[in-house]
């Protein structure tokens, strides 16, 4: 597999893009990764950087964004944290991946089995986990019905919402990503992980 260039980069489209990564998640879960030196990636990627792709997960270590889609040294932005919420930094960052450094595709991606939702679920309160937490909050609001506790089923539930919260807030915090989406310079697209199969369903 080539590393990506500025030439390669440009030539895609966020159509393109998003084709790339699905057939990523399908070597992935087929266990058919494509053949890659490294160690020659880590040269050619030490003269610039052209990803095409700009991918929001959780810290979970079991959902690695590059290994997840198969992708290689300088051909994804991974930006992480826990539950995969939107802050300021967060927002920052994609908008230098997608404006300055030219990725084509945003995705927002959750996954099952989410520590950092079923923690907003039981109202975990503990140090800076919970103003954290409190960004998730929304998309539990908007699957809780009544006092009672949440079934594991409605917390995978709250786990695809938030993925679709991040989303918003992306589109109403960043008029850059909103313009470039309307533009259809970039793709903003949502995700899940399934952490027993590997793999990603896109929204």
């Amino acid at each position: 597999m080539r590393t990506q260039t500025k030439e390669t980069q440009q030539n895609l489209t966020p159509k393109l893009a998003h084709t790339i990564l699905v057939e990523g998640n399908k070597r992935f879960v087929e266990n058919l990764k494509a053949q890659r030196n490294l160690k020659d990636q880590v040269f050619e990627t030490s003269k610039g950087q052209y990803p095409f792709a700009v991918i929001l997960s959780c810290i979970d270590s079991r959902v690695p964004a590059e290994l997840v889609f198969d992708q290689g040294i300088g051909d994804v932005f991974s930006v992480r944290v826990a539950g995969n919420v939107v802050n300021e930094d967060v927002l920052g960052s994609m908008e230098y991946a997608c404006k300055v450094a030219g990725s084509k595709i945003l995705v927002v991606m959750g996954h099952t089995k989410c520590g950092a939702v079923t923690s907003a679920c039981k109202n975990v309160e503990l140090g800076n986990i919970t103003p954290l937490l409190e960004k998730i909050k929304p998309a539990v609001n908007s699957i809780r019905k009544g006092d009672g506790e949440l079934t594991q089923e409605q917390i995978e539930e709250v786990s695809f919402e938030n993925v679709n919260v991040s989303i918003d807030r992306i589109r109403k915090e960043s008029p850059i990503l909103a313009e470039m989406e309307k533009n259809g310079e970039i793709e903003i697209v949502g995700a899940s992980y399934d952490v027993t199969t590997g793999l990603v369903e896109f929204h």
